[in-house]
């Protein structure tokens, strides 16, 4: 008679829907024993504010997205682009602890929200002005990003 697999879960890894729970705790620890300046935000406040963000940028990008023309192209391209390097900065500073790296991508993140913004207000203004929030926070996070480089 063939063996049936075994049904037991110990030494399994966690599911995908329970690990996400994980991760944000480990990046709550991991920005809570960082020396950091008296102007830090709170650890609560990053995913409250980056839930936000993330709605305006996705928004932004299909306002440009539904829109005919030339300028859409290249305006998609670099929201991809500082997607990417939106999503490339979290494993680079909490995952490896590389502050510098993650100071690198983080100051070409904020130049590719820049050129996003600037090439999404030739498509649709409203994309520019939606991209304005994220901006400043990606601003203020290589400020603060920098800083704990310096002091860790």
């Amino acid at each position: 008679m063939p063996s049936t697999p075994s049904t037991s879960t110990a030494g399994a890894a966690p599911s995908r829907s329970r690990s996400w729970p994980v991760l944000l705790l480990m990046l709550v620890l991991c920005y809570a024993a960082l020396d950091k300046p008296a102007w830090a935000p709170p650890g609560w406040l990053f995913g409250p504010v980056w839930t936000v963000l993330y709605g305006t940028i996705a928004v932004a990008g299909w306002l440009v997205a539904r829109r005919p023309g030339r300028g859409r192209r290249p305006a998609l391209v670099a929201w991809g682009v500082q997607l990417a390097l939106n999503a490339l900065w979290t494993p680079l500073f909490f995952a490896a602890g590389q502050y510098g790296a993650a100071f690198l991508d983080i100051t070409l993140l904020l130049a590719a929200v820049v050129t996003t913004a600037l090439l999404a207000a030739r498509v649709d203004r409203r994309a520019a002005l939606l991209l304005v929030p994220y901006l400043l926070w990606v601003g203020y996070a290589a400020a603060l990003n920098l800083s704990l480089w310096l002091n860790n």
